[in-house]
């Protein structure tokens, strides 16, 4: 049907009152919500009592011990920050035969098992993970963002940097893959500077290395080394950000990282606890020991490994920040680690906390987002029924969960928010 110009004129007229309207209309208020807390961990290594956090939107912006009415009262169970696992991959899962896959499938049941593995963290009180090695956490990292998927906020360095000796290429081509991780989208750079545990040698020169961390640097961003030995050393000399694993780090190794201000994430032993558990579904997949009789060396790295983290843990000054390695099996017990570390390697179960929530922020430098309960900082927000500080295997009863203010989960006994039907 042929519109008059006259016609076609209203229309537009209409349209633009209708925007104008629109255009001058208040911004909806973003939702108040206010949490009731006896004992609430900060994130920076003290105890606040008898408080309320006040959350507009998606962020914290006050706490205030008279604020009211009380959304959801979380009086008897210990309130903080959501953790934050520096080292996961988030898309290793097991197969529809059971057996290991490791990361990086395009199918829709590696899809939906990667899902599945981002909603397990994110219940498990994990709200933001920093996951390294595979080019597809980035697709779950958009679809987390705008709110299609639920899950931990995802930091990716999407394809790592591996390889033997002169066959990773030139100090320049080097230079060209971190740049072309960047426009990727990656969010750090993840460098293997050594082979396995019981490799000997690093898988990088020193020139190598060190072209690798000083254009990251350049171009904004951290850097991540997977090292043992004397791949530690290196990668302090090539100013890297952030070590992991560290088997076979000296004293003198970690009293320089400390010196340095370098991140540390050495595991304390679930990851091998976890391939050892799950060894029938890894044997003879890619990596991994081909009959079970091989996984047996892996019983005898675990003292080691408790011992790194021993070492680590007296060192003054050396920044210990947490994280599991999560891979298939793994991804929902990321918490067993904090066990793992009090129990096995004596960590203080406070600074086992902080590691996980404002050191751990600072590692991923994000101190400006997350890991605190804070005014201005994201409302990620956790409750665990019990007192790590007491038992640490509180940390395995997560029973409430807020991620940029949504909550996610609430089986707090007797909450306002339970009975309101504000959970999500």
């Amino acid at each position: 049907m042929k519109q008059s110009a006259s016609g076609t004129l209203a229309v537009c007229i209409i349209i633009s009152c209708a925007l104008c309207q629109q255009m001058s209309s208040p911004p909806m208020k973003p939702k108040r919500t206010v949490i009731g807390a006896s004992t609430l961990f900060d994130g920076k290594g003290h105890v606040l009592n008898d408080t309320r956090i006040v959350v507009e939107g998606a962020k914290i912006v006050a706490l205030d011990p008279k604020a009211a009415p009380v959304d959801y009262d979380l009086r008897g169970l210990t309130v903080l920050p959501g953790w934050i696992d520096a080292h996961v991959h988030i898309s290793w899962s097991f197969g529809p035969d059971g057996k290991n896959v490791g990361g990086g499938g395009t199918t829709q049941a590696a899809a939906y098992q990667t899902a599945s593995n981002a909603w397990a963290t994110l219940m498990a009180g994990f709200t933001t993970v920093q996951s390294v090695g595979s080019a597809v956490d980035a697709p779950l990292r958009e679809a987390i963002a705008r709110g299609q998927l639920p899950g931990p906020h995802i930091i990716t360095s999407l394809e790592p940097l591996t390889g033997q000796g002169e066959k990773t290429g030139t100090p320049d081509e080097i230079r060209a893959f971190v740049r072309k991780q960047k426009e990727a989208g990656a969010d750090l750079i993840k460098i293997f500077a050594s082979g396995g545990m019981r490799q000997a040698g690093m898988t990088l020169s020193q020139e190598q290395l060190n072209a690798a961390c000083d254009e990251a640097s350049k171009q904004g961003l951290r850097t991540l080394v997977h090292a043992y030995r004397e791949a530690v050393p290196a990668s302090m000399l090539a100013g890297c950000t952030q070590v992991e694993h560290g088997l076979g780090a000296t004293d003198d190794d970690l009293k320089l990282m400390a010196q340095k201000g370098t991140y540390f994430d050495p595991q304390a032993g679930l990851l091998l606890k976890n391939y050892l558990e799950n060894k029938e579904k890894y044997v003879g997949t890619p990596y991994f020991p081909k009959t079970l009789e091989g996984f047996a060396p892996m019983e005898q790295i675990i003292p080691m490994t408790h011992d790194v983290m021993q070492r680590a843990a007296k060192t003054p000054g050396l920044k210990v920040v947490f994280g599991t390695d999560a891979v298939a099996g793994m991804h929902g017990r990321n918490a067993e680690e904090f066990v793992e570390r009090v129990h096995e390697c004596g960590v203080d179960p406070m600074a086992a906390m902080v590691s996980a929530n404002s050191l751990g922020a600072e590692a991923v430098g994000m101190s400006d987002q997350i890991g605190a309960i804070a005014p201005g900082l994201q409302a990620d927000i956790i409750a665990l029924e019990g007192d790590p500080l007491k038992d640490i295997s509180a940390v395995r009863h997560v029973v409430f969960v807020m991620k940029d203010g949504v909550v996610y989960k609430n089986v707090a006994r007797d909450t306002v928010g339970a009975r309101s039907g504000a959970q999500h």
